[in-house]
C-alpha cells in the first residue's frame, strides 16, 4: 500500500521543501492556495521520482476541506501522515492598534481552520497504524508587536497539545518540531532587514524536520 502524506500549506517554505522531502517515500497530496507553488512542487517531486496530488484550495473553505478528506477517504482509505504549516501572518502592529481584518484572517487560518481539520482529518489517521500529525511551533507570544500573531499561533499550539495528550495511548502520534530560523516569506514580514546569510536554507531544514519524523517511525 502506497503511504499518503497531506501537507496543508505546501506550496511555499518549510511546507514546500517538506513536502519535497517526503516524496521519496510518500505519495504527497498538496494543499495550497496557490497555483503556480504546487505546479512548481509537482515538477520537482516527479524530477525526484515520486508522485503527488495537487490540491488547489484554501484551508479556511469549509465545504472544501470536508470534499478533500472525504475524498481522501474514497479514494485510499485513509493518511499515513500529516504535515500542517498553513499560517497566516499578521503584521506587525502595537497591541492596541490591531486591526479587525487582520485579527480575524489569524483566527481563521491559525486557529479555527487547525480546530476543523484536526476535526475531519483524525479519523484519516486512524484509519492507518502508526500514522502520525505534525505540526511547527514558533512561540511568539508576548513579545512586542506579535500581539496578533503571537496570540492566535498560541491558541493553535494550545488546541495542538490537547490532541497530543488525548491521543497518546491510542494514537494518531502528534509531533510538535521545532524549526530552525530560515529565510521564509513570513519571517521576511517580522524581520525584514535581517541577515540571511546567517539562517538555515529552506531546503536543508525541510530535510532535517522530515528526517525527525522519519526517526519517529
Amino acid at each position: 500500500m502506497t503511504k499518503l502524506a497531506l501537507v496543508t500549506g505546501a506550496s511555499r517554505g518549510l511546507g514546500c521543501a517538506m513536502a519535497e522531502a517526503l516524496a521519496p517515500d510518500y505519495h504527497v497530496l498538496a494543499v495550497s492556495r496557490t497555483v503556480g507553488g504546487l505546479e512548481d512542487l509537482d515538477d520537482r517531486i516527479k524530477a525526484r521520482g515520486g508522485e503527488a496530488t495537487l490540491a488547489p484550495l484554501d484551508v479556511t473553505d469549509d465545504g472544501a476541506m470536508q470534499h478533500l478528506c472525504r475524498s481522501v477517504h474514497e479514494r485510499w482509505g485513509g493518511l499515513d501522515l500529516w504535515v500542517h504549516t498553513a499560517i497566516y501572518a499578521a503584521p506587525l502592529t502595537p497591541t492596541n492598534m490591531i486591526e479587525g481584518k487582520s485579527w480575524d484572517s489569524s483566527v481563521a487560518v491559525n486557529i479555527e481552520a487547525t480546530r476543523r481539520l484536526i476535526a475531519y482529518v483524525s479519523p484519516l489517521l486512524q484509519a492507518r497504524e502508526g500514522a502520525k500529525a505534525v505540526f511547527l511551533d514558533d512561540d511568539r507570544a508576548g513579545q512586542p508587536f506579535f500581539g496578533c500573531y503571537g496570540a492566535t499561533k498560541a491558541a493553535q499550539m494550545a488546541l495542538v497539545r490537547s490532541w497530543q495528550a488525548e491521543t497518546r495511548r491510542h494514537g494518531p502520534r502528534v509531533t510538535i518540531l521545532q524549526p530552525q530560523a530560515v529565510p521564509t516569506a513570513v519571517r521576511a514580514r517580522f524581520f525584514p532587514g535581517e541577515d540571511k546569510s546567517a539562517l538555515v536554507e529552506i531546503p536543508r531544514e525541510g530535510a532535517r524536520l522530515v528526517d525527525l519524523i522519519r526517526q519517529a517511525d
